[in-house]
This record gives structure tokens, C-alpha cells and sequence, in this order.
């Protein structure tokens, strides 16, 4: 568990909002140099190739959501939108790190209770609405930061009681930690693995769309985070954290690769849970398997309370978890298709 929540602290503490992931990029090409054939595209996806034979891709998003400067006002407050699935309810009153020339510590805007009118509390704020106070003045601000530049929640990571991690975007650092702890497994078996970290997720699986072309993929993988039971959701919707990988199940998934993650998961005493989606997924998965001709595709979740929020959780079980089963999965699938 100790390796698992250092490579999530590596992981999250690197900024990468959706269409400005350099930082991470320059991060998983150093980590995932010694696996492989390593190079990102123009989009900021990250690719790592190796071995030969069939041909499995692993993909996890390496983009989270967070917000961009629209504006900087006269009187110094900085205006904002959004990139990505920001829940504007939890806006108000929340630490930020504004990404200029470099870093400035800023928190949003709010009225104390005293000053709000009649109703004032039951209202979710318009993200036009949304002020960044950092306690500059204008001129020194247009000195460090310009529109076009990324915010981020203020990075807080906390080791909870047992195995659980509070963190921002661990959507998807989390599937990238469970893939890339797979990788000197994989490295022996007798296959050919491609790694897809893929860029823009949070503005429409936009990395995933072009990732998987011209690579010949015969099986992917797509891993992502899914909803972790918490009071006032429905158990039916959601999985159970701490109980293991959620392997999913939808029409747009392969129904034969989902049952055989099930029969490796029970032979190899891998915890897991079965997550049903009656559409698509709404992850990379749904235009992987229309990449080409078509692809084979597989979903693994890891269950996560408080999704798009600055303090999701995730349990480094469910992660460890979701990484046993790939390469049970593939060390499984290799030996079938050498046979």
C-alpha cells in the first residue's frame, strides 16, 4: 500500500487541466521510459509500446477538470470558466491555485451569511458570477497572469483512516496509478501492450478519439473511476469502495471480455464487483471501440466518492485490485492466443 499512495501523491501533485496537461506529460514520459517505446502527440497524449504478438491497449485520462481565466476585472478579482464537469455548487469559498507565470495561492468569492439576501443560500452561482480573489491589484496581476490560463482546486492530499486517499483529480490519476503498476508484469508476458494516457477526456473523450489509430489493436482496456456508494445514492447505481474492481457491463462493451475478466477474477481470488450501464459508459471506452474497424473493449472502474470534487476517495485496495486483474487478464489472454 505504501508504494501505491507514493506514486498517487506523484501523480496528483502534477497539473494538468484538460488541453494544458503538459506538466503530467513531461511526468508519465520519465516514469514510463524504461517499459518501452515512449512519445506524446499534439493533442498531449502519451503513448509507451512494447513486445510483440497480439496487441492489447490500456487506456486512463490524464486530464482533470478545473477552470481557465476569462478576464481580469479593474478592482483585481479574476473572472473564470469552466473546463470540464465543475459542480458550481461547491465553488464559493474554495482555495484555488492560479497557474500564471507562476503560482498564485487565490480563493473564490463569497458573501458571509450576514450580507446574503432572503433565499441567497439555496441558489447555485452562475459560473459567470464566479470571482477569484488573490489579493493583488490588477496591474500587478496582468504582470503574472493572462487569459487563457488554467485554475486548479488547491492541492490537498490526505492519507484517510485504513487504505483510502482523499485527493483532486484522482479522476484518473488513479487508473494511471493501477495501469502503470501493472507494467513489469506485463513486460514479460509474451504480447504486445500499448499504453494510451490520454489527453482531454473531461471536454469529450477527445484524446481517446485518435489515440488507438494506426496502432492495430486487437483488445483494449480502458480503466477509469466509477460512483463509490455515499448517503443519498442509490446502492443499485453504485459500487462499493473498498470491495474491489467494478468490471463493467454495457452494450458497448465486449460480452465476452467482461465474463472472462469475471472467471480471472474468481480464479486468482481478485476482488471485484459487476457495475451494469444500460448505454454507453460515458468514459473512453464508448469511441475506443469505434476507433477504425472497431476494437474489442473492456471498462475496469476503480469506485470513487465525491467525483469532480476537490475531495474525491478512493481506496488504494480497489486500485491494487484493478491492476491484478490486467495482468491476470492478460497473462490469461497471451497464453491463449500463443497456444
Amino acid at each position: 500500500m505504501n508504494n501505491t499512495v507514493k506514486l498517487l501523491k506523484k501523480l496528483t501533485g502534477a497539473v494538468a487541466v484538460s488541453g494544458a496537461e503538459e506538466n503530467i506529460v513531461d511526468l508519465l514520459k520519465e516514469i514510463l521510459a524504461p517499459y518501452g517505446e515512449v512519445y506524446s502527440d499534439s493533442l498531449n497524449n502519451v503513448y509507451c509500446t512494447f513486445g510483440e504478438g497480439y496487441h492489447f491497449l490500456l487506456d486512463a485520462h490524464l486530464d482533470e477538470i478545473g477552470l481557465i481565466v476569462t478576464d481580469i476585472t479593474q478592482d483585481g478579482f479574476l473572472k473564470v470558466s469552466k473546463c470540464g464537469g465543475i459542480d458550481s455548487r461547491m465553488l464559493l469559498g474554495y482555495e484555488v491555485s492560479v497557474w500564471g507565470r507562476r503560482e498564485i495561492n487565490g480563493v473564490i468569492s463569497t458573501l458571509p451569511p450576514h450580507l446574503q439576501k432572503a433565499d441567497d443560500d439555496k441558489k447555485v452561482p452562475d459560473i459567470n458570477e464566479i470571482r477569484i480573489d488573490t489579493g493583488l491589484s490588477c496591474d500587478v496581476l496582468k504582470e503574472i497572469v493572462s487569459p487563457g490560463d488554467r485554475v486548479t482546486f488547491k492541492r490537498n492530499f490526505t492519507p484517510l483512516l485504513g487504505s483510502q486517499i482523499s485527493s483532486s483529480c484522482l479522476d484518473d490519476r488513479a487508473g494511471i496509478a493501477a495501469i502503470l503498476m501493472s507494467l513489469d508484469e506485463l513486460k514479460k508476458l509474451p504480447c504486445r501492450i500499448t499504453v494510451l494516457f490520454s489527453s482531454q477526456e473531461e471536454l469529450g473523450t477527445r484524446g481517446a478519439k485518435i489515440g488507438p489509430y494506426s496502432k492495430k489493436i486487437d483488445e483494449a482496456i480502458a480503466v477509469d473511476v466509477s460512483f463509490a456508494y455515499t448517503p443519498n445514492c442509490k446502492k443499485s447505481e453504485c459500487g462499493a469502495i473498498g470491495k474491489g474492481a467494478m468490471i463493467g457491463f454495457s452494450p458497448i462493451l465486449d460480452k465476452s471480455i467482461s465474463h472472462t475478466f469475471v472467471s480471472v477474477a474468481e480464479k486468482y481470488n481478485i476482488p471485484y464487483q459487476r457495475e451494469i450501464m444500460s448505454a454507453s459508459t460515458g468514459t473512453n471506452a464508448d469511441v475506443i471501440s469505434l476507433s477504425e474497424g472497431g476494437i474489442k473493449t473492456a471498462l475496469i472502474s476503480i469506485p470513487e466518492k465525491y467525483m469532480h470534487q476537490p475531495v474525491e476517495v478512493a481506496d488504494t485496495v480497489d486500485i491494487e485490485s484493478v491492476s491484478r486483474l490486467i495482468c491476470a487478464y492478460i497473462r490469461e489472454r497471451a497464453g491463449e492466443t500463443n497456444a
